[in-house]
């Protein structure tokens, strides 16, 4: 890219000291807009700040802003990025982003507008020729369940080592009840999946586990859904700071998933983790990153994806992290 692009949006990010990658020289990943946040609020800009960076390639994530979507061809005819993947609910502010949760409601009603959401998400992602929808968490309907999940979350924060064991004996209690309330949820789910790979054949679709405790899509759930879609082509995708997340809290981790799932993996989100804080950019936090690529296969989508607050200097220092790992 010629040296008179500008990044137009991005803040200066507080002093701290990083050996980044030289901006513009280019990189096999892919930069979700979720980290951009509402510094820019339109595509082209997302495109070219990306592009400046050193980034071929956009994913549609879900941020607090929504991007205005209407200048991606003359973003994609000018730049060459090209987009490959689209989460379900990016349409949407994040607040109000449903994803895939209410894809396996038991109300027809609600099961139906979901059902529509996700076929505006998947007529966008073929408008900008993104090759996968991503279908992120399928929570289970149970106000109680929802509760004492949010409850957990907030004691695991602040849990010290001598009760740890005690609240992640609470959380494996509540993931299990989860499962069994939601047997039902599950096969609705799956229901409208299949509906979704009919009228979209030559789709793919993928499938994340979401954030919460009351997610339906836990460990067991997971292998249960893909092995009952497998026919349908339906792959599973990847979340490195979710599920580091979820290890802290007792729950299977990064290890297992991949070994479970690897076969069927179409991508990933690449995000850091600690025991208090989500959403960090790569090498800001306790992931192992190198294991996580000596699973990847060839095709899969690496996707970088940060909360917004993070700058420019963290996601090029993510970038140079994540190769010294092994992408």
């Amino acid at each position: 890219m010629p040296d008179s692009v500008v990044l137009r949006g991005w803040h200066e990010s507080p002093p701290i000291v990083f050996i980044v990658t030289q901006p513009g020289i280019p990189n096999d990943l892919v930069l979700s807009t979720a980290c951009y946040g509402p510094r820019l609020g339109r595509i082209e800009d997302q495109a070219f700040s990306a592009v400046a960076m050193g980034f071929r390639r956009l994913e549609l994530g879900i941020a607090d802003s929504p991007c205005e979507l209407s200048g991606w061809l003359d973003a994609h005819r000018e730049t060459g990025i090209t987009a490959e993947s689209v989460v379900v609910g990016a349409l949407y502010p994040k607040k109000d982003a449903v994803s895939g949760s209410f894809l396996g409601s038991l109300d027809e009603e609600l099961r139906d507008r979901a059902l529509n959401l996700t076929r505006r998400h998947i007529c966008i992602a073929q408008q900008l020729g993104a090759p996968v929808v991503v279908v992120r968490g399928c929570a289970v309907e149970d106000e109680a369940l929802t509760l004492e999940a949010r409850a957990l979350s907030a004691r695991l924060e602040v849990a010290q080592l001598d009760d740890l064991d005690a609240v992640q004996v609470e959380i494996r209690d509540l993931v299990g009840r989860v499962q069994k309330l939601g047997q039902k949820q599950l096969e609705s789910f799956c229901r409208s999946l299949h509906s979704l790979r009919r009228a979209y054949p030559d789709l793919k679709l993928a499938l994340e586990p979401g954030f919460t405790f009351n997610d339906l899509l836990n460990f067991e759930a997971m292998q249960w859904v893909l092995d009952d879609l497998d026919r349908s082509r339906v792959g599973y995708w990847h979340d490195t700071g979710g599920l580091h997340s979820r290890e802290l809290a007792g729950l299977p981790g990064q290890g297992p998933w991949l070994d479970a799932f690897a076969s069927k993996l179409r991508g990933v989100h690449l995000s850091d983790s600690t025991v208090k804080e989500q959403g960090l950019p790569p090498g800001m936090g306790d992931v192992d990153f190198q294991l996580v690529a000596s699973y990847l296969p060839e095709a899969a989508v690496r996707v970088i994806e940060a909360n917004s607050i993070h700058g420019r200097a963290e996601i090029l220092a993510s970038v140079n992290h994540l190769m010294s790992k092994g992408f």
